[in-house]
């Protein structure tokens, strides 16, 4: 049976890079997205970027409704995977619904549902049919990509801070549950990270507050890919552990702009 990575919310962004990194070191891939198209137009690109490595995309929506995940949709993608003999020893959950502009008095409460089942209920689908493989295997990896709002609020965005710090409660308590069947389960918490959201909105994110960190900028999705596979590849004896990459925005209790800005 052949070791891959799977990785979710791969056709954009730090899911390219997390892609990119594990496809540059030999790993199988297996990526997600939810956008049939973009799926199928990503999987070529990355076949023809690594024509040596074997890649596959799945289109996989992670909620039916607000309120209803789509456990098929995991089970049979799996069920897929093992009918083709590719075994999930490292379990990468990037996809995340950012929750954005969601106002306290005027959102329903279907929109707060919707980001936290897709950003913890879906995550642990996954996590629980990639562990049914990994404990009949030996053993595996679990890296969740969390965020350093799961300890410091933005305005706005209260069911995705909430997913993210409920997210790391789960990721302990998969990691203490899963540890006897050698899984370990870490997360890696970016701060800002540059995305195409920069190119779209310059003026924002030229003044935007959390850009001014200790070590001065703000991290791409390579450093973020860099700290995933770290606990996929190196860190053998560490799990329910939290490695940060902000430039050090969560050591201090507020950025310090430069009078030029």
């Amino acid at each position: 049976m052949k070791k891959a990575v799977l990785i979710t919310g791969a056709c954009i962004n730090t899911g390219v890079a997390i892609v990119e990194k594990f496809a540059k070191e030999g790993w199988a891939i297996v990526f997600t997205g939810r956008n049939m198209e973009k799926v199928h137009a990503k999987e070529k690109e990355y076949k023809e970027q690594f024509p040596n490595t074997q890649i596959i995309g799945y289109h996989i929506d992670s909620l039916i409704n607000e309120t209803t995940v789509d456990v098929e949709s995991v089970e049979k993608m799996f069920a897929e995977l093992d009918e083709k003999q590719i075994f999930i020893e490292t379990l990468v959950l990037n996809a995340a619904d950012q929750g954005l502009n969601m106002k306290i008095f005027e959102n329903p409460i279907t929109d707060f549902m919707r980001v936290i089942n897709t950003n913890m209920t879906w995550n642990f689908c996954l996590s629980e049919a990639a562990a049914l493989r990994m404990k009949k295997n030996g053993g595996g990896n679990i890296i969740f990509v969390n965020s350093n709002t799961a300890y410091r609020a933005i305005p706005d965005r209260i069911a995705y801070s909430a997913s993210k710090g409920g997210q790391l409660g789960m990721m302990r308590a998969l990691a203490l549950d899963l540890g006897k069947y050698n899984i370990r389960v870490n997360a890696v918490l970016p701060g800002m990270i540059k995305t195409d959201r920069w190119d779209k909105n310059p003026e924002f994110y030229a003044k935007v507050p959390s850009r001014f960190t200790p070590l001065g900028e703000v991290a791409i999705g390579a450093d973020v890919a860099d700290a995933v596979y770290y606990f996929a590849a190196f860190a053998n004896n560490t799990t329910g552990a939290e490695l940060v990459v902000d430039g050090g925005n969560t050591i201090q209790l507020y950025p310090i702009v430069p009078e030029d800005n």
